[in-house]
């Protein structure tokens, strides 16, 4: 099915319920309101899909071969750095359609069954149920990390009604390594497995649909989409692997585009190159809002400043406001 790892959990979530209950608690999830409307459901698999005992758990890699360095790209103030993940096709639905093959694979091997496939669609503690199957260990940054495969790569779920037998879960190979900790841009990672995701750039430049809070613009430095440097940094990426998927190929030289390019993109552009992309979802509004944040974080150029202002006549309030922001940086 093109997985690299599969195993096999039960239901029990309690510690990992009691983690999230804390979470919500501190206001830690920000705008991220589905994170807490579903009650119990997103720890107590049985509530989202009844009768459910098990769950299969897998992952799948996806970063991307010959994609330019990382570092290169965030050192490039000119340049615009994608998150990995983004960098070709959404996932989702590739996922679940492997997804619903294994099932009805086990479905021809076992009989009839209840299931129902899982990735990223509804409230389910994938890296929870992840770390208990042994898939990998959440690790400081609230990633999980594999000891093989380091963690670059997705996961998926299928709730099952049949009592598989189950693996063991995982330890954590952490340590005393604070990399990801002492990297974070923005000191999201409050302590170690503790992130407030309203710090997060990943949060801010995806989910968050309000102004970038000018506290964080400067360290946003040139990441218009996501963040990386926890995972960048993370010692155990030395064991990861390039994708063999074609959709996670990379598209329209994303791993390697100036900022004043993307900036050009009108909406229709943005919608035609971003079908199929999981940065669609975003918006042209909020696209447009990271990259003009990322030009002030530049070293000014009068290309770049003629450009901004260019933009800024045909601007609402919302991205005038972001541009305004930048040119003042520019002329500093």
């Amino acid at each position: 099915m093109g997985f690299q790892g599969c195993a096999i959990s039960d239901t029990d979530l309690h510690e990992a319920e009691n983690y999230l209950s804390e979470w919500i608690a501190d206001k830690h999830y920000g705008e991220m309101d589905y994170m807490h409307k579903h009650g119990t459901k997103r720890s107590r698999p049985d509530e989202l899909a009844p009768g459910t005992c098990r769950i299969i758990s897998v992952r799948m890699e996806y970063f991307p071969p010959a994609a330019k360095d990382a570092w290169g790209v965030l050192e490039d103030n000119t340049a615009a750095y994608i998150s990995r993940y983004a960098l070709g096709r959404d996932y989702h639905k590739l996922m679940r359609n492997r997804l619903q093959k294994l099932a009805k694979k086990i479905e021809a091997f076992a009989g009839d069954f209840k299931f129902r496939v899982f990735v990223d669609s509804a409230p389910v503690l994938e890296k929870a149920i992840a770390e208990k199957a042994g898939l990998g260990w959440i690790g400081k940054h609230t990633n999980l990390i594999n000891k093989n495969a380091g963690s670059w790569f997705f996961l998926g779920e299928i709730y099952v009604d049949i009592p598989l037998p189950i693996d063991k879960k995982s330890q954590n190979h952490c340590g005393d390594c604070t990399a990801c900790i002492e990297t974070c841009p923005t000191q999201a990672i409050l302590s170690p497995f503790k992130l407030d995701a309203r710090r997060c750039i990943s949060y801010l430049t995806i989910e968050h649909k309000g102004p970038i809070p000018k506290e964080f613009r400067k360290a946003m430095g040139n990441r218009i989409y996501g963040c990386d440097d926890c995972q960048l940094v993370c010692p155990w990426n030395r064991f990861s692997k390039d994708t063999e998927e074609q959709d996670f190929k990379i598209r329209h030289s994303l791993d390697d585009v100036s900022l004043l390019a993307l900036l050009a993109w009108d909406e229709e552009t943005f919608l035609k190159n971003m079908e199929g992309s999981a940065i669609r979802r975003i918006g042209y509004e909020c696209w447009q809002r990271n990259i003009i944040v990322a030009l002030g974080n530049a070293k000014p150029t009068s290309t770049i400043i003629e450009a901004l202002q260019a933009k800024l006549t045909e601007a609402n309030d919302y991205i005038a406001e972001h541009i305004q922001w930048s040119l003042e940086q520019l002329r500093q």
